[in-house]
């Protein structure tokens, strides 16, 4: 991953929300190879009724009770595995109305999955390219048709291009993670505006993923992958000030939707396919061991703060600095083991569960 056995700062490794980095677009999954020539892989779509297998936590207890009040509609991408489809489970356990959509055909058998769970959750799936501007088009108005109205969109695909220097790393590797990452996070916020501020009276979230280099530190071997996500802070600011202030020299435009919550969304260092590919057992055993949680436990953790997220330009995180003190207190300090990875930097494996050549675990 991109930093050192001895680095543990959160900025300082790729955030795990997304794809493997043998996946070359938006996907949670680990089934696209890098390499592809075409982007686009819109189109496919169906609706479906929902399920997953996340964790029940406090946290979700905690939201539970007052959450069905309000039924929200959630847009959901990179959501074929990984945190995008805990991310999933864990709206609709709060009785939200869920679109999710990956590049991946994977896609079908996570929304299959969360059906087996929520049975009579209303969850839409469609196969979405983050990088391509009819396909995030597509997506847009499949999920107004769908949810009706859009209360919360959550820009969760991504891609690192893989863990090499970066004079080694090909030019469609560039090409594709600048593609994923930053064009399509643009694309995806642009439209999701667009349809926001059409809706009368709502207002409207908009989350954009960060991860790796967010803060300007340096990740070796994540170049291009540091480099975009290092934009998203400045994208998420620009937002603010367009919407608060308007544009200098421009007349301040007034629509029937408020847009007005733009954020930023940091999962930290989660057990996906990005954070154990390419990873050695020392990088295992610190930092992943001490800070990397499950996907399950990210989402019990965040979807709560989202839902409950009001000022503008908010920085919803996980990985918060008491968070990591209390994680490093208890691992070095009380020397509690890792309940994840063991003394030789393996991962644990839960029995029952299944696991890839690479010790993610599978969660449908």
């Amino acid at each position: 991953m991109a930093a050192g056995a001895g680095a543990f700062a959160p900025s300082s490794l790729p955030s795990t929300s997304f794809a493997s980095s043998k996946a070359f677009h938006a996907s949670s999954s680990p089934s696209s190879p890098l390499g592809r020539s075409s982007f686009s892989l819109a189109g496919a779509s169906r609706q479906v009724g929902a399920p997953a297998l996340s964790a029940a936590s406090w946290q979700r207890s905690e939201g539970l009770r007052g959450a069905r009040a309000s039924s929200f509609g959630v847009v959901i991408t990179g959501a074929a595995g990984g945190v995008g489809f805990s991310y999933a489970d864990e709206f609709l356990a709060r009785g939200h109305r869920v679109v999710i959509c990956d590049i991946s055909p994977k896609i079908s058998q996570a929304a299959d999955a969360l059906r087996k769970k929520h049975s009579n959750a209303q969850l839409y799936e469609i196969i979405t390219d983050v990088s391509d501007k009819n396909s995030v088009s597509q997506l847009a108005s499949f999920a107004k048709e769908k949810l009706g109205t859009i209360n919360y969109w959550i820009n969760n695909a991504g891609i690192n291009g893989g863990r090499r220097a970066f004079v080694d790393v090909p030019v469609e590797q560039v090409e594709a993670v600048v593609k994923v990452n930053l064009l399509g996070a643009l694309l995806c916020t642009q439209y999701a505006m667009k349809t926001m501020l059409q809706q009368p009276g709502v207002t409207s979230h908009v989350f954009n993923t960060v991860g790796s280099g967010v803060k300007g530190g340096g990740t070796p071997g994540y170049v291009c992958y540091g480099a975009t996500k290092r934009g998203q802070p400045q994208m998420t600011k620009s937002l603010v000030d367009e919407l608060t202030k308007g544009v200098q020299g421009y007349e301040k435009k007034e629509y029937p939707g408020d847009v007005k919550q733009v954020h930023t969304l940091s999962p930290g260092m989660v057990f996906t396919q990005l954070l154990l590919d390419d990873s050695t057992p020392e990088l295992r055993k610190f930092p992943f061991g001490v800070l990397a949680a499950q996907p399950e436990e990210v989402a019990a953790d965040l979807v709560p703060k989202i839902l409950s997220t009001t000022e503008q330009g908010s920085s919803v995180e996980f990985l918060t600095t008491d968070k990591i003190l209390f994680k490093l207190f208890s691992r070095f300090v009380l020397q509690q083991k890792s309940e994840y990875i063991d003394d030789d930097g393996n991962v644990i494996k839960r029995p029952g569960a299944q696991y890839d050549e690479n010790g993610v675990r599978a969660l449908f």
